[in-house]
């Protein structure tokens, strides 16, 4: 008998149906501890209520039924790693880019999110040019769709102490591969623990888990050899999880607020004679926490015919919501956050303010992902009494146009780059 521990767990994910198989590569995702992914069924039930009969006996049994499965739920974290890939080009040599392009290891989940393809979700044409293939800037312009990525999630259990690595086997050196099939991201969602590493936690559905006999990590999709077995025509990507330089520190991180004037709702007002957003006007605050949170609200959808166990059919997509908070201490500097608080309490004629939120994870060089929501709405912030006072600001990103027809305007809510 073999126990499974997480530690040695391998996670891949493929993409379903892109153009010419130009997505059509396996890459490894490496997880935190903590992942999980589980299926439940959708059952009904039915019981006997009746009074007693001439012998003072009355039925109180009852039935249950399945009715369908519910989306399988999966969940795990990953570090943000820009990484800057080898002379190869893309795909060859397990290379994740271009010749000597920047990526994200965690890039294809980003697209996956933002679009219907790993091109698509950088914001080029759907179709992966090898030798320049540069896969770091998720834009969401192309998210503005009823269905996005579609991938197939494998966790491989025993994967770390499996010596036969081009093709894992279930039953073999303590393996056993679960496929989660035609997944799709719902929520990704940034902390900012400056005490850490740039982390996300990932979640989504998909419509089945199921055991599958083997998983070729070789390029080359063929027939199978075994029943079961799930192969990719480009092979295992797997480049900059083995490096230790790819990592960014949470301390770094630094965050830009410039107000515009131009794109609030409302005017500001005059008070004690002082101007609260009656003009541009940039602040300066230091973080020392936070939070982005970007939501799909993604639903399955599951057939109800009566008289068999039906199973989720796919996703659509509801409102894409971008939120979140961030924390700084209270100080009367200049332009700081007794500013800041201050002019949103006294600028009461405002409907929706405009802020345009840039935060530099990772500081303004090296190693660095900059997140910009160009046009944030910012709630009243709330005070935290500790032994050193702070405020806690709670923000949405809004699309610069809600009811353009340009993905640009439509759907420009947040961007994240890349950098090293």
């Amino acid at each position: 008998m073999a126990f499974h521990f997480s530690r040695d767990t391998k996670v891949f994910m493929k993409f379903k149906g892109t153009v010419a198989g130009s997505d059509d590569a396996l890459y490894e995702i490496p997880v935190l501890d903590g992942y999980s992914f589980s299926q439940a069924t959708n059952s009904s039930e039915i019981t006997l209520s009746e009074a007693a009969d001439s012998s003072g006996n009355s039925k109180r049994g009852r039935a249950m039924f399945n009715d369908s499965f519910a989306p399988a739920e999966w969940s795990f974290s990953t570090y943000m790693r820009p990484t800057t890939s080898s002379s190869s080009d893309t795909y060859a040599s397990n290379n994740h880019a271009g010749d000597s392009k920047t990526f994200a290891v965690e890039g294809p989940l980003w697209a996956a999110m933002s679009a219907t393809s790993y091109a698509l979700g950088v914001g080029a044409s759907d179709t992966v040019t090898v030798g320049t293939f540069e896969p770091k800037t998720f834009n969401f312009q192309n998210s503005n769709k009823v269905a996005l990525g579609v991938f197939d999630l494998y966790f491989v259990l025993g994967a770390a102490k499996d010596t036969a690595t081009s093709l894992y086997t279930t039953g073999t050196e303590g393996v056993t591969i679960y496929k989660i099939s035609d997944c799709s991201v719902g929520s990704a969602s940034i902390d900012f623990d400056i005490e850490g590493l740039a982390q996300v936690a990932w979640s989504g559905q998909g419509k089945k888990i199921k055991e599958v006999t083997q998983l070729k990590t070789t390029a080359g999709a063929t027939s199978p050899a075994v029943t079961g077995e799930e192969s990719t025509t480009k092979g295992l990507i797997n480049e900059g999880i083995s490096s230790t330089s790819n990592y960014i520190r949470q301390k770094l991180t630094s965050l830009a607020i410039a107000y515009d004037v131009d794109t609030t709702s409302g005017s500001g007002t005059t008070s004690d004679g002082e101007a609260q957003l009656t003009a541009d006007k940039t602040y300066s605050v230091v973080l020392t926490g936070g939070n982005i949170t970007i939501e799909n609200n993604l639903t399955y959808l599951t057939p109800e015919t009566l008289g068999s166990v039906n199973q989720p059919l796919g996703h659509v997509m509801g409102t894409r919501t971008v939120s979140g908070n961030f924390t700084c201490y209270l100080n009367n500097v200049a332009d700081g956050s007794m500013d800041l608080l201050e002019d949103l309490h006294e600028a009461t004629d405002i409907i929706t303010n405009s802020f345009a939120l840039t935060f530099n994870i990772g500081g303004g060089s090296g190693n660095r992902v900059a997140v910009a929501l160009p046009k944030a709405h910012l709630e009243l912030p709330t005070h935290s009494i500790e032994d050193v006072i702070s405020i806690d600001v709670n923000f949405h990103g809004l699309p610069s146009d809600l009811s353009s027809a340009t993905a640009s305007s439509s759907a420009n809510e947040i961007s994240l780059v890349y950098n090293v």
